[in-house]
């Protein structure tokens, strides 16, 4: 089982030479070099310049390189894209999709373009359309065109604008969207990032966040400050206790005794086969994160 840690997935504005520095040495698992939101009109070209300069350069270490491009309806859109295939980052994150149309559409200009092979697409899901149709999208990574789609990243900000519906703690508006997210992506063994929050001085409400995107199912947060990085890391990881209990289970499904058992029973419980696959995510996952924390001190 070959899983990448995605606990902490930081923006990074495109057009802040100092920033797209300084994302080397963040211990974010994954960096959005953004060319979109966080850029003022008058840098978009420079912003695109930069990035596509920052990611043939490397030095990025491990971290997961992505870029997010303006929506191809916007006067950047085109030239984002083409730039971005160039580089060849480890995904691009695509905006404002709408429909399984538009996913395939994207898959076919970056293969016309270049993009080489291990460039995924990350998919922007922030409107009322792109949640209605999460099913449809998420289903085109089984199809030639959508075969890049790796990931679902939630755009909360932009969804509570088009939905008119109140960013609240809790977020009690916004579940029917996210669990829709998360359904749409576990059907089709995608991932999914929940949204940013909002609060950069209130940890808390950042890792009472985090606790609930966990406990929805999201694989990790997007965030919008590097103060936010430890937080996310720390909820989206799996505890010792965890660790240690699916250690277990996986040892005991293991005893030659238990290996035709679809259920056994482990200190006190009952624990079936489908315990044992959710153990051995918890295991890959942890073991990716301890190497990526490895790498991460040797290279300071």
């Amino acid at each position: 089982m070959t899983i990448r840690p995605r606990r902490s997935v930081l923006y990074m504005p495109g057009s802040n030479l100092r920033a797209l520095e300084k994302a080397r040495t963040v211990p974010a698992d994954a960096l959005i070099l953004d060319l979109e939101d966080s850029v003022a009109p008058e840098a978009k070209s420079i912003a695109r310049d930069q990035v596509v300069a920052a990611v043939r350069a490397g030095g990025f270490a491990d971290r997961e390189i992505i870029i997010r491009v303006n929506a191809l309806s916007s006067p950047w859109g085109e030239a984002d894209l083409a730039a971005a295939a160039s580089a060849g980052p480890d995904g691009i994150l695509i905006p404002k999709i709408g429909t399984a149309a538009h996913m395939t559409e994207i898959g076919t200009q970056l293969d016309q373009l270049g993009a080489p092979n291990h460039t995924a697409v990350w998919a922007m899901m922030e409107t009322p359309a792109a949640f209605l149709h999460a099913g449809a999208i998420a289903a085109t990574r089984h199809e030639a065109a959508g075969r890049r789609l790796s990931c679902l990243v939630l755009g909360t900000n932009d969804l509570a604008k088009e939905t008119r519906a109140r960013l609240v703690p809790g977020r009690q508006p916004m579940l029917t969207a996210l669990s829709l997210a998360v359904l749409a992506a576990r059907a089709h063994s995608l991932d999914v990032i929940d949204g940013v929050c909002n609060e950069l001085e209130d940890l808390e409400a950042l890792r009472a966040e985090c606790r609930q995107g966990l406990e929805l199912g999201m694989d990790g947060k997007t965030l919008i400050h590097p103060k936010q990085i430890e937080i996310a890391n720390a909820v989206f990881s799996p505890t010792p206790a965890e660790i240690a209990w699916a250690t277990k289970i996986l040892a005991a499904f293991n005893l030659p005794e238990n290996e035709s058992k679809g259920v056994i029973s482990l200190e006190g419980k009952m624990v079936e086969r489908l315990h044992a696959d959710m153990a051995a995510r918890t295991v890959a996952i942890a073991d990716a994160i301890a190497a990526r924390q490895a790498a991460q001190t040797h290279m300071s």
